[in-house]
């Protein structure tokens, strides 16, 4: 970013040459559009600039104090570049620690009564919690935990703070639940599966498929 605007003002006072690479960079600022060159090397959006600058900075705090504080009591997994990682190294911590066989372990997850993350103090005993999940075709009822109508007009609910569990496979047992798949944004996935990111349990007091029929889903993302 910070070359590709170098240059950029170099070519804008005749210093270089405007490469076709520049060209586009100037038009999609001009435009409020992300240039193609940052899009590629950027997590999947759907943001134009102005919002993709306000996340991009918030990712950039979480990293900072990451390297500079520790793991956050509450990662906000939206503002990571690959979530999926993330995921996958909370199992494999959670197997060396407990000696589980890593192929025979999965995780599962339970969305908590913290709203915000500013509530939660400490780390939960086994797993994370995670922030930055949006629910679309459905709402999330806080008081009692489950999933319920979307109300009329409401597009998308941010869902309270939610905590992910490494299990060993056989010990997983649940019930009363909806499996919900969770994508990087709102258009979902392509053909070829790239767009989601992992599978969440939503306590639910309907069927299923009535969840199904509505195209409940989690998004990472509130475009």
């Amino acid at each position: 970013m910070r070359s590709s605007l170098v240059e950029l003002g170099r070519a804008l006072i005749g210093e270089v040459g405007m490469s076709n690479e520049l060209d586009e960079v100037a038009r999609s600022l001009f435009n409020g559009q992300i240039p193609s060159i940052w899009r590629a090397l950027a997590p999947d959006t759907l943001k134009n600039l102005s919002n993709w600058m306000g996340h991009f900075r918030a990712r950039l705090d979480q990293y900072t104090n990451w390297v500079e504080k520790g793991e956050p009591e509450v990662m906000w997994i939206s503002g990571l570049h690959i979530p999926e990682s993330y995921l996958t190294a909370l199992v494999q911590a959670t197997c060396r620690k407990n000696k589980w066989a890593l192929d025979r372990s999965t995780l599962y997850t339970v969305v908590s009564k913290y709203e915000d993350a500013s509530y939660v103090n400490e780390k939960p005993l086994q797993g994370a919690f995670i922030s930055g999940l949006y629910l679309e075709g459905a709402a999330w009822d806080v008081e009692n935990t489950c999933l319920v109508r979307q109300p009329p007009k409401q597009l998308l609910q941010q869902l309270p703070i939610m905590q992910i569990v490494p299990i060993e496979s056989h010990r997983l047992k649940l019930q009363n639940t909806f499996r919900t798949p969770v994508y990087t944004t709102s258009n979902r996935r392509n053909a070829m599966g790239v767009g989601l990111v992992f599978e969440a349990d939503l306590a639910s007091r309907q069927h299923p498929s009535h969840w199904v029929l509505q195209s409940v889903a989690l998004t990472l993302n509130s475009d």
